[in-house]
């Protein structure tokens, strides 16, 4: 559309797995600005990136995404490189002829599709546990740490849970549920929190500038998945507990930065929410099914509750920016 002068274009897409990637370009006074994952790129943004990118032909996909989020300022509050963002960024540009990607990127993906078969063989091959298990002895949470840990956890969640594994993107952790013996029970997935939601952000009391400096210290946690094989009573709720004692340090340690505030959806016409409830997490509205990166009047997706689980009593001073958050220094 035409609004003096300017045109505007946006390109979305929308996977199956609850997720929508949203990309706009804007053509001003000859002027190209393209917004991913929340940064806005000028046209001398991308031309710095294909020079780079001619430039350093021997670093790796990953390691190229790190030297541009050096180069061009795109870090986390922290001060580390969006590496993660930034290689999901460079597969766009590559996927619409502007940058090539770096040729041992086809030999990292066959190491990774054979990872990812090897972990889906091993998700199939269910350990036999007892239909009724009375009591677990030692449920821990362990981080699956990138390899092969990380491509089974993966597995899991696509083959047996509801939304699958799905894209995701910023900041993320996963966790394995397992017992004193080390058997697997389950597995969760903590990640970048929703850009906005409209009963949040009045239960939180701030504005959206508040909303867009501080919304990195809310985390999502966007998967949870008790295998169906495992019924233990509580113990979804005495996971979700042990989750919320060990986010703060555990993300604090990865990302240098601590977040007060956990948040989840739950699709009410599915599930109650007992196990939330009975952790303390708070119902304090609904979505309006538009999705993370979803605009008004589009209701794609079904409507969920939205619970909230603090990580610290003054979270809300926080997240206005009235009161401080706890960061470590990532070169110590």
């Amino acid at each position: 559309m035409e609004i003096k002068g300017k045109k505007y274009y946006t390109w979305t897409k929308q996977n199956r797995y609850d997720m929508i990637i949203s990309v706009k370009v804007v053509l001003i006074t000859g002027k190209s600005i393209r917004e991913f994952s929340g940064r806005a790129f000028s046209l001398e943004d991308i031309e710095q990136i294909k020079w780079m990118r001619k430039t350093y032909k021997h670093l790796s996909e990953s390691e190229l995404a790190s030297t541009i989020c050096e180069s061009i300022g795109w870090l986390t509050p922290s001060g580390m490189p969006k590496t993660v963002q930034c290689v999901q960024y460079l597969r766009l540009l590559g996927s619409e002829g502007e940058i090539n990607l770096p040729e041992s990127q086809s030999r990292v993906g066959k190491v990774s599709e054979n990872r990812k078969t090897k972990a889906a063989e091993r998700a199939a091959k269910l350990p036999e546990i007892a239909d009724e298990i009375r009591e677990i002895s030692g449920a821990s949470l362990e981080i699956a740490e990138p390899g092969m840990r990380l491509q089974l956890l993966r597995a899991y969640m696509k083959r047996y849970h509801i939304l699958g594994d799905g894209m995701v993107f910023g900041d993320r952790l996963y966790y394995f549920i397992t017992d004193e013996g080390k058997r697997e029970l389950g597995c969760m997935r903590f990640s970048a929190s929703s850009w906005a939601l409209e009963d949040r952000e009045r239960w939180i009391g701030w504005d959206s500038k508040q909303r867009k400096e501080r919304l990195f210290l809310i985390v999502n946690q966007s998967r949870f998945l008790i295998f169906p094989w495992v019924r233990v009573k509580n113990l979804a709720s005495k996971v979700l507990a042990m989750a919320a004692r060990r986010i703060p340090s555990d993300w604090l340690s990865r990302y240098c930065y601590e977040p007060v505030l956990l948040e989840t959806f739950v699709e009410r016409e599915r599930f109650k929410g007992t196990s939330y409830k009975a952790a303390n997490w708070e119902l304090i509205g609904e979505t309006k099914g538009r999705g993370r990166n979803g605009r008004k009047n589009e209701h794609t997706l079904s409507v969920k509750d939205i619970y909230m689980y603090p990580l610290r009593r003054d979270f809300r001073a926080v997240l206005k920016g009235e009161k401080p958050y706890k960061t470590v220094d990532p070169n110590e």
